[in-house]
């Protein structure tokens, strides 16, 4: 279900351009630092494994110490990643401090691998409120029953709660996304000229991915109080469509 770009770097201080970016402790760009946040760029380590009953497996990461969060209050950061029949991961934030309260923004930034991007459509946004970075943050009102992407598509929807689903009749599928500790969704495909335009992307990847993604962004940042722990959790499932 995650789609992974054929041009994309695995190579050490470089984002992977697919799969689920972590994006922690800020969302977009931020002058002087890199886009998204440093744990984007970091190499989690691998802290824990266990097999499941059932048959699947949980893996425990965790964020090291890097030198960009000494600008940051004390905290822990982890990542629990459980594959079954679904995929479920929990981004978990635990604020150190003993009198700062720790305020961040972070999201699940996860690419989804679509059959033909023109067909697809994504249910669980009607009425919700969001702002379109590709008209320079303009706030809207999403109005239609289902959101289709006919161009560049780059919306932060604020205040969003409920499950997601993209409906695929491509590869015959949908795809359901919940989540739980997220108050917004963010939902990005570059399009052709946007495509171009990036050096790991190939020109035509944006006709087979859709990114929706789980967080906290803008007025839904996470204001974590001392010794508190914050966790982000999404669920990943498809059913035939």
């Amino acid at each position: 279900m995650l789609f992974t770009s054929q041009f994309s770097r695995f190579s050490s201080g470089q984002p992977i351009r697919g799969g689920v970016p972590i994006i922690f402790p800020w969302f977009g760009a931020r002058e002087g630092e890199p886009a998204h946040g440093f744990s984007r760029l970091a190499d989690w380590d691998l802290i824990e494994t266990a097999t499941l009953p059932s048959g699947g497996v949980t893996l425990r990461f965790s964020l090291p110490d890097v030198p960009e969060a000494a600008t940051w209050p004390p905290f822990a950061a982890y990542f629990v990643v459980t594959v079954t029949d679904r995929l479920s991961m929990e981004l978990i934030v635990v604020n150190a401090s003993a009198d700062q309260t720790f305020t961040f923004e972070n999201c699940l930034h996860t690419y989804f691998t679509v059959g033909d991007i023109n067909t697809v459509a994504v249910h669980g946004l009607k009425g919700a409120i969001y702002q379109d970075k590709v008209e320079n943050f303009a706030q809207k009102t999403e109005t239609g029953d289902v959101l289709r992407i006919g161009s560049e598509v780059d919306r932060i929807f604020l205040d969003t709660v409920s499950p997601i689903e993209i409906q695929d009749p491509s590869l015959k599928r949908i795809v359901r996304v919940e989540k739980s500790g997220s108050d917004s969704t963010v939902v990005w495909n570059p399009w052709s000229a946007k495509a171009q335009q990036i050096p790991d992307f190939g020109t035509d990847e944006f006709r087979r991915m859709i990114c929706v993604e789980s967080g906290n962004v803008g007025k839904n940042r996470v204001n974590l109080p001392p010794g508190e722990t914050s966790i982000l959790k999404v669920v990943v499932s498809s059913r035939p469509a």
